[in-house]
């Protein structure tokens, strides 16, 4: 086993995606994450300001990050 394919290619083909399948789905995450530490930080300076966004972002995560591991356990390899 390489070292690129440990690195790059290991986890995504685990779970039934190509690297590319993979790289944009966590970006996906990765910007809703961004958006909600944003939302968090401005709430942080002015609290009328995005009172639920960053707790509504992160359960959303949560529930969709859950109910897809629980498919990748079931052995559906797609989410």
């Amino acid at each position: 086993m390489s070292i690129a394919a440990k690195l790059f290619t290991d986890h995504p083909t685990k779970i039934g995606e190509s690297y590319f399948q993979h790289m944009v789905f966590a970006f996906s995450i990765s910007a809703r994450l961004f958006r909600a530490a944003v939302a968090a930080a401005l709430h942080g300076v002015v609290p009328a300001a995005c009172e639920t966004t960053a707790s509504t972002a992160v359960i959303a995560l949560y529930d969709e990050m859950t109910a897809r591991r629980r498919k990748l356990a079931a052995g559906d390899a797609r989410h």
